[in-house]
């Protein structure tokens, strides 16, 4: 069996950037999902309160392979973890620190990135395994709230940033400790066309280069 963390280290390597699809549907799947690695993305969130999520992650997680690392976003519940590994997926984002979710992810060999925002919520989610810390809503934050959350975070642990991130910021985030970022509306939003998705894809690769 692959090892997780090394998964999602080398995935994070490569584009330190994952695409939160809220609100994509299984038509969709895959030509948004063409456009994102074909601009370099390497990890993809299909959030759970989007149509028929499971499906689309099926879809996407065959169809790109070892391209990019496919799993589900707003993952609250253990029952909601099984069915993602069951569909194909292999990262489970969620918004909240949920040791249980975290702990019953790692054990089926799934990746996990919880949501925090605190530094109790973060040293826990750590205990519980999790392989990356997602800050979150980061828009509620700043680039110096992370900046002293790193002088005590482990530093081999990745910080995504989350919530109202655009290229223009990206800089002053990473310069404050951010390692990278979760893209949601600002990056696709339901019915956005493939191509207009293809466009702000590279403009964030470009950014977080």
């Amino acid at each position: 069996m692959t090892d997780p963390a090394q998964s999602f280290a080398k995935a994070f390597a490569a584009c330190p950037l994952v695409a939160i699809l809220r609100g994509l549907t299984p038509d969709e799947a895959i030509p948004v999902a063409d456009a994102l690695v074909e601009a370099g993305f390497t990890l993809i969130e299909v959030p759970l309160n989007s149509p028929q999520p499971y499906d689309s992650i099926a879809a996407i997680a065959a169809h790109v392979g070892d391209k990019a690392i496919v799993g589900a976003g707003t993952v609250l519940t253990i029952e909601q973890v099984d069915r993602v590994k069951a569909a194909g997926g292999t990262l489970i984002v969620s918004p909240n620190t949920d040791v249980e979710v975290i702990a019953h992810s790692v054990a089926q060999g799934l990746i996990s990135l919880p949501g925090y925002f605190t530094p109790s919520e973060a040293f826990a989610a750590l205990k519980a395994g999790a392989h990356g810390l997602k800050l979150f809503p980061a828009e509620g934050a700043s680039p110096t709230f992370l900046k002293a959350q790193r002088a005590v975070l482990p530093r081999d642990v990745a910080v995504l940033a989350v919530g109202g991130i655009t290229p223009d910021n990206m800089a002053e985030w990473r310069a404050h400790g951010a390692d990278g970022f979760g893209l949601g509306s600002n990056l696709y939003r339901a019915g956005k066309p493939a191509a207009d998705v293809a466009v702000s894809a590279r403009a964030y690769v470009e950014k977080a280069r």
